[in-house]
């Protein structure tokens, strides 16, 4: 088994103070950081890589070319391949994405996907199926999927997902719940997930680990992040 981190964070482009949020996502230590809402217009690649830069992270996949999400790693990665995948357009509604990557970390292959999905329910119900699809069609056992679904876990998109992959906040809950709002937390819209055979050793908001601040958790960005740590079976 390989100990993983994974970090989830939808970072509203950059906007808000960005040396908090790369003092958060620093302070977690993450070998695989899923992100929703990376910079998208504007230079977006340079903004994303010096966010990676700050953070002790390499960029692997995703920013504008995935409508939003995207996936940074650390150098204990290796990476097979990486793929952005752009998902149907419904007339008056965002353009949204997935980013995806296989990567091996300390001998265990894992699948990565980084969604955020749409704030249309049958839209997101639809879109809540086509991850799923994606990550059977990756053609790896273990799989980690990640983002901000726009939905609480009682909500069909969120159910969908959750019955075929273990949501793993309700596996092994740890630090915070509620990742919306930052100011007053009370609605949990943003998940890690991760396919039967990896172990969930703990997932939640890490409010209480060294580095990471009230302050910066609110200033950073409009969302809370959630971490997974994970033990995932070598092959």
């Amino acid at each position: 088994m390989v100990l993983v981190k994974v970090l989830s964070y939808n970072i509203r482009s950059m906007r808000d103070d960005t040396d908090a949020l790369a003092r958060v996502i620093g302070a977690c230590e993450p070998d695989l950081v899923l992100i929703q809402e990376a910079p998208r217009f504007f230079r977006w690649r340079k903004k994303l890589a010096r966010l990676a830069s700050a953070t002790g992270l390499v960029v692997l996949t995703g920013g504008g070319s995935a409508a939003g999400p995207a996936i940074l790693c650390d150098l204990r990665a290796t990476v097979e391949r990486t793929e952005d995948v752009l998902l149907p357009l419904t007339p008056g509604q965002h353009r949204r994405g997935f980013a995806t990557a296989v990567v091996r970390i300390g001998g265990a292959r894992i699948g990565v996907l980084s969604c955020h999905l749409s704030l249309q329910k049958d839209e997101r119900y639809d879109q809540a199926g086509m991850l799923l699809d994606r990550l059977a069609g990756m053609g790896v056992e273990h799989a980690v999927a990640g983002g901000d679904l726009n939905e609480r876990p009682t909500g069909p998109a969120f159910t969908r997902i959750a019955d075929s992959l273990q949501d793993c906040w309700a596996i092994s809950p740890t630090g915070a719940e509620h990742t919306w709002t930052r100011t007053e937390p009370h609605r949990r819209i943003d998940a890690v997930f991760a396919t039967k055979g990896i172990e969930v050793v703990g997932c939640g908001v890490p409010v209480d680990l060294p580095g990471i601040t009230e302050t910066d958790l609110r200033a950073a960005t409009d969302h809370l992040p959630v971490l997974a740590t994970l033990n995932i079976p070598v092959h």
